[in-house]
């Protein structure tokens, strides 16, 4: 059975860094705008922190989680978007905090969860350790946000892989979200890690292939940076749709982000 701890340990250090960078922030830089529309920086970690406490409210009362995620799927609006509005407003020093208790909690549940757990989700169960590294995707993803608003340059570091990871794994989904058949025959990826290793997936002799940075996948399949405006490549033609619709998070089809000078 897999132990989860190492990859906990990776999503407590993802937080931190990021909470260097709101931690001493001044109020008024809370409401900078971010790139994603209509998000400032308080959006974003209180995006954060209501799914830590969704997630921390799966692990704990799963009954109470699916009479909640009935109400998210009969609701006409969106919880996450709500969610993170209703935290925007909170005082910062208050957001911070709670922010910080709940990820806290979340870290020493998951730590604490059964071997064999599984946790149920918006989409299918998961694991401990598919929690933890959807939750460190979400957290590197927001935080680039965040940083991009600063004007923040961030270092890389090889927690990416997870990020990679999840990427990679859900390519059939970026395909079916969208309503198309997911390609039948397997992809290679190679990608450069931060430290210069050379991550690999899938079959060395496969047709279809993706090949560039680690952090330039990670900004395409989190949607924080457009294709054209990143290293990765294609080989193929599924290969080459499959960059054009990736998406590593939950929910519905995202818009991604125009290209570096371009206009909507």
């Amino acid at each position: 059975m897999f132990d989860p701890s190492s990859l906990i340990d990776d999503l407590h250090r993802e937080s931190e860094e990021l909470d260097l960078l709101v931690g001493e922030l001044a109020e008024g830089s809370w409401a900078l705008p971010t790139s994603a529309e209509g998000w400032s920086i308080a959006h974003q970690i209180a995006h954060l922190a209501w799914t830590d406490r969704a997630a921390l409210l799966a692990l704990t009362d799963a009954e109470e989680f699916g009479r909640e995620t009935e109400k998210a799927f009969a609701s006409q609006g969106s919880l996450v978007d709500e969610g993170a509005e209703e935290g925007a407003r909170t005082a910062p020093a208050r957001l911070l905090a709670t922010w910080r208790a709940g990820r806290s909690e979340l870290e020493s549940t998951l730590r604490s969860a059964p071997p064999g757990t599984r946790i149920p989700w918006y989409g299918p169960p998961m694991s401990a350790a598919s929690m933890a590294t959807a939750r460190l995707m979400e957290t590197w993803a927001h935080g680039q946000d965040v940083a991009d608003a600063l004007g923040v340059m961030r270092t890389p570091t090889d927690r990416l892989q997870h990020v990679v990871r999840i990427g990679v794994r859900t390519r059939n989904f970026a395909f079916g979200v969208r309503g198309l058949s997911a390609p039948s025959e397997e992809f290679r990826v190679e990608l450069v890690g931060p430290s210069g290793e050379l991550w690999m997936y899938g079959p060395e002799g496969a047709a279809q292939r993706v090949t560039g940075p680690a952090l330039d996948f990670c900004l395409l399949v989190t949607q924080r940076a457009n294709r054209a405006d990143l290293a990765v490549r294609a080989e193929g033609r599924d290969a080459d749709k499959w960059l054009d619709i990736a998406q590593a998070f939950a929910g519905p089809s995202g818009a991604g982000r125009a290209p570096k000078g371009a206009t909507r």
